[in-house]
């Protein structure tokens, strides 16, 4: 487990001091995978150096497992760190080394073993899909290769904590999607706390349990991936799922954006919608999935000649938020922002 405590970090002084992370407090726990997002400029580049102390904060704690990080000498900060792997953006790693030298390296530099050394490379690289690469440079791995063995080196000291720094940027999706399985896997097979780094909205979706915004230093809106995403109030919630494109509505018809506000949605909801206001309903568009084990998103329906109270009282009992639409992203509630208008501001 992992917890920031009052996290602050400030560069220079007096009149010319600039507060990058202010009082920042999130907790990781064990084995969850818990994403911050923010814009460029958000302090995500010194948070993340801030939590395996490549940067001292100038208050508050990195708390790992009960111990405070942040308050150890620097002799006994080496060692604590330890329990922290870090997954670069770039994969960092030796050009003139091969895989498994690379791999190796954290363990040569405590002076373990050979005999130890070469067990430890040789499972944490077939852990990670590269057993047959072992012996091959960077140059002859691809992007998504050379990232898994930046995360068989984070691992070779057991840590308890991953700490990955924009890890899928700049990957292809196929290689995205097999990073972030890996990253699962070993949430699931080792216990350990991931605390994911991004700014790619679709791979919080996938990989994370539960994500916070950063913006200028603060965590501004934080929880689980499945809260936001049922919550239609959410600035994040609706930048994790923005608008999507639908059909339009046919003359006489009113359209609807229906988003799932519970886990007790009925699967047949159309259906029932359609029969409890006695009016027929046509499904104009839908972006729906199980995220988590739970089902989320959004669908726009036309409907005619229907009360817009009774819509409302009739779809909350079915566990849906509804709110007009103009089919443009914005609704009755919005302030007429879209879902895309949340990404950008976020992303």
């Amino acid at each position: 487990m992992i917890s920031l405590q009052q996290l602050t970090k400030v560069y220079g002084h007096g009149a010319n001091a600039t507060v990058v992370l202010d009082h920042l407090d999130f907790e990781v726990d064990t084995a969850e995978i818990f994403a911050v997002v923010g814009p460029s400029g958000a302090g995500k580049s010194t948070l993340a150096a801030c939590v395996n102390l490549l940067e001292r904060p100038t208050s508050g704690s990195v708390v790992v497992n009960g111990e405070v990080l942040s308050d150890l000498s620097e002799a006994r900060l080496r060692i604590a760190r330890r329990r922290i792997g870090t997954i670069f953006q770039s994969d960092g790693l030796f050009a003139r080394r091969t895989a498994a030298e690379n791999v190796a390296l954290p363990l040569q530099y405590l002076g373990v073993t050979t005999a130890e050394t070469t067990r430890r490379v040789a499972e944490l690289l077939d852990r990670v899909g590269l057993a047959q690469r072992a012996n091959h440079y960077p140059h002859q791995l691809s992007g998504g290769q050379r990232q898994r063995v930046g995360i068989a080196r984070a691992l070779a000291l057991n840590p308890s904590v991953l700490l990955s720094d924009e890890a899928t940027s700049g990957l292809d999706p196929e290689s995205t999607d097999a990073i972030v399985a890996l990253l699962k896997e070993l949430r699931d097979d080792l216990g350990i706390s991931i605390l994911f780094i991004t700014h790619e909205m679709d791979t919080v979706l996938k990989v994370a349990d539960s994500v916070a915004r950063l913006d200028h230093g603060h965590i501004v809106e934080s929880g689980s991936i499945v809260d936001l995403l049922q919550n239609p109030a959410s600035g994040l919630g609706r930048a994790l799922r923005p608008w999507r494109a639908h059909s339009e509505p046919v003359t006489g018809e009113v359209a609807w954006q229906l988003s799932y506000a519970a886990s007790s949605v009925p699967t047949d909801w159309i259906t029932q919608l359609s029969a409890r206001l006695g009016v027929s309903a046509s499904l104009l568009g839908a972006s729906i999935e199980t995220i988590n084990g739970a089902t989320v998103g959004h669908a726009t329906v036309g409907l005619r000649g229907a009360e817009a109270a009774r819509v409302i009282e009739v779809a909350e009992a079915l566990g849906l938020d509804a709110q007009r639409t103009d089919l443009n992203g914005a609704s009755d509630a919005d302030d007429g922002g879209s879902g895309s208008d949340e990404l950008e501001r976020v992303a």
